[in-house]
């Protein structure tokens, strides 16, 4: 199925920058959100299960994300293994402790998909990806959550999501079954800014905090430490991490508003197919 149209494509190697921040907060003992950011891999996971199962998960996810640094050319079939493969890590972790472990997973990874890079979004849980073209931001993933499901039934008003008492409550998880990831195919565009973040952000900073914090914050390191800053600022009460990743040259530019639509894959699964969807579409599943 084809992809959008783009003035031009890009070369093999889109030149990036990017800089991570993180914080336990100030209502928590331990931090246990880990990360990665390093081309072509970014990822951020939030553990589940209280101290040492919560960070053990958390840092699973990422070591098996981690080994996919080096290997030249990601594909499709290289991310949904590692998928797989950090179910199955976790997993292993929740069996040997009595309260169990999780922890959610997204991830952004530059992948070679019918010969050109692109950004591969995969997300598990509720934390998120957010992309900032020009002055708009936008929501790429959605939440696998009670409260989400809510603002999709229409019974909660997305302003009200971070402050609904049920609003930790997720429905999928790294390590637990039937808790298929959700896939996102993106082009690599030019002056684009994308945010990986855990929900400690998110839940404490509005979207137009985030879309003035992205467009205001400078470099990335500078932006994502600024970031978390004001989550602790507001009130810390959850670890915080965030990623920000910077396009700066060798991108495509956009002609279109299309991007590819979130996919549900069972673990199993090695392959995927692309639906190619209007982004207006897609901000409307996200209430």
């Amino acid at each position: 199925m084809s992809l959008p149209a783009y003035a031009a494509h890009p070369p093999r190697e889109p030149r990036t920058t990017w800089g991570a921040d993180t914080d336990t907060g100030l209502r928590r003992t331990a931090n246990e959100d880990a990360h990665l950011a390093e081309m072509p891999v970014f990822v951020v996971a939030d553990g589940m299960g209280g101290h040492e199962a919560g960070d053990r998960a958390s840092a699973a996810v990422v070591e098996v994300f981690r080994s996919l640094l080096g290997r030249g050319e990601l594909t499709f079939d290289d991310v949904t293994r590692a998928v797989d493969a950090a179910h199955s890590a976790v997993a292993s972790i929740a069996a040997s402790t009595q309260r169990g472990a999780g922890s959610t997973l997204t991830a952004l990874l530059a992948v070679h998909h019918e010969g050109e890079l692109r950004w591969l979004v995969v997300n598990i849980g509720d934390s998120r990806v957010y992309r900032l073209r020009g002055d708009r931001l936008e929501q790429v993933t959605v939440d696998h959550s009670v409260v989400q499901e809510m603002v999709d039934a229409g019974r909660l008003d997305r302003a009200d999501m971070s402050t609904f008492p049920g609003r930790n409550v997720i429905t999928r998880a790294v390590g637990e079954e039937r808790s298929a990831a959700d896939y996102w195919l993106l082009p690599i565009v030019t002056g684009e800014r994308l945010l990986l973040c855990s929900d400690g952000l998110s839940s404490e900073l509005t979207d137009e905090a985030l879309r003035a914090g992205l467009t205001l914050g400078g470099a990335p390191a500078q932006t994502a430490r600024s970031l978390v800053a004001q989550a602790v600022s507001l009130g810390g009460r959850d670890n915080i991490t965030a990623v920000v990743v910077d396009t700066i040259s060798g991108g495509v530019s956009a002609l279109g508003d299309d991007v590819t639509g979130g996919l549900s894959l069972p673990a199993e699964s090695t392959t995927i197919e692309v639906a190619t969807v209007r982004s207006s579409r897609t901000r409307a599943r996200r209430g």
